[in-house]
């Protein structure tokens, strides 16, 4: 992720986020003001652009969203969505990680009112950086106790479920975590589908070990 401390960059940034919150919009992942997402001023910085309190994306400008710094303060004008202490904490545990997008999707939200984790049913749940994805327990939105639930369902990993609440997808930029979380939810349909027919047959962990290892190169161009 490109420096971002000028005007100019910071101004790209922000449509970049308004683009981004918009897109989870329209392919449906968000409706009306639920979900938010934010991202990593600079790669190394200890504050980021996140999307405001109850803004409904198609209402929202670019110039809407609120920076923050690590301890909380806002600089300048806005109120950041309620769930920023999750993202605050999970840019500061996670340096490799720039975008966080929490959503309110519809399969993903269904399976986590059901406290599920989501097993190998399918080889492509390697995109979430491991052989599952966790189903954090369940906390008050805004919580210290969500934000805290949240970093250990992602330790290791690039996405979980939120018990009773939603999705959060995590990247090096606002493109990956956006693909993944799109990934995600169509995961979480195809195994809520599966779940209506029976119990699925899973991939060992050595098959999703071969994926993973796999996934490392998954792409990108050959050297060669």
């Amino acid at each position: 992720m490109r420096n971002m401390t000028s005007s100019a960059g910071k101004a790209a940034l922000r449509d970049a986020l308004y683009d981004t919150a918009k897109h989870l919009a329209d392919v449906g992942l968000n409706r009306g003001t639920t979900g938010n997402v934010s991202v990593r001023i600079a790669t190394g910085e200890d504050s980021f652009l996140i999307t405001p309190s109850g803004f409904d994306p198609y209402e929202m400008t670019a110039e809407s969203l609120v920076q923050m710094g690590v301890s909380g303060d806002v600089t300048g004008a806005g109120r950041p969505s309620t769930e920023w202490r999750m993202h605050r904490d999970i840019l500061m545990m996670r340096p490799e990680i720039n975008a966080v997008v929490h959503t309110h999707s519809p399969f993903a939200s269904t399976l986590s009112c059901l406290n599920l984790d989501i097993p190998a049913f399918h080889y492509m749940i390697a995109v979430a950086g491991g052989v599952s994805v966790r189903c954090a327990p369940y906390a008050l939105f805004g919580s210290r106790e969500l934000s805290e639930n949240a970093l250990q369902a992602l330790e290791g990993r690039y996405a979980c479920l939120l018990s009773h609440h939603g999705l959060i997808a995590i990247g090096a930029d606002l493109k990956q975590a956006a693909a993944i979380a799109l990934e995600v939810e169509s995961l979480c349909e195809q195994y809520w589908r599966v779940l209506q027919i029976g119990a699925p047959v899973l991939l060992s962990d050595e098959q999703m070990s071969e994926v993973l290892e796999k996934f490392k190169t998954y792409g990108h161009r050959s050297k060669d």
